[in-house]
């Protein structure tokens, strides 16, 4: 088996996580990895992929956008990546496909919450950001708005409120593009009830 050294400059390459076919193409079969798992090396994070454990204490941005490509960092993670909310979320919010698979989601780290949508709305408000130096996909801020209206029935009543008056004290909102993405979401008459108010 290789040494320690180029086994983590492997996984480096590949942002300290890797899959298992990845691992097959640096010649690193199922026992070699077993091994590795009891002395420590690496950890499996979920089915198929595994994470180098002192990979400079990996993000769990890096984590997230690693383990769920298609997904869209959504609802409570960001409002508090809009600074909407100051309530930093016990896990990821992500919305994804509703054909995508449930069981995925089914891990122990990190922790995670999906939100499923019809496929023609997943990108509707998709954006680009960046969570600790790394480029995640998210809603932009009207996106975001209107999925709390979607969900506000679910949703903690402060952590709501706290969201609506975040919106409308921000100067950079964009009323117009809320309202295109309120009509395709089916929440026009909450937008006009709830936030027309204040407007």
């Amino acid at each position: 088996m290789l040494t320690d050294t180029k086994i983590k400059e492997i996984f480096d390459a590949h942002g300290g996580m890797m899959r298992t076919f990845e691992l097959h193409d640096a010649h690193l079969f199922y026992s070699d990895i077993q091994t590795l798992i009891e002395r420590g090396v690496i950890e499996k994070v979920r089915y198929g992929y595994y994470q180098w454990i002192d990979s400079e204490n990996m993000s769990e941005a890096a984590v997230i956008t690693r383990l769920f490509p298609d997904a869209i960092l959504s609802m409570d993670t960001a409002l508090f990546y809009y600074r909407y909310s100051d309530r930093t979320p016990l896990a990821w919010h992500l919305t994804v496909s509703k054909d995508s698979g449930k069981s995925r989601f089914k891990i122990d780290y990190p922790f995670t919450k999906p939100y499923y949508t019809e496929p023609a709305l997943l990108e509707l408000g998709l954006t680009n950001g960046e969570i600790d130096g790394n480029p995640v996909r998210i809603y932009d801020k009207e996106r975001t708005i209107c999925d709390c209206l979607r969900h506000m029935a679910k949703m903690d009543r402060e952590t709501f409120n706290k969201a609506i008056q975040g919106y409308i004290a921000d100067s950079e909102r964009n009323i117009p593009r809320l309202s295109e993405y309120a009509k395709k979401l089916r929440v026009m008459q909450k937008v006009k009830t709830i936030i027309g108010v204040w407007m």
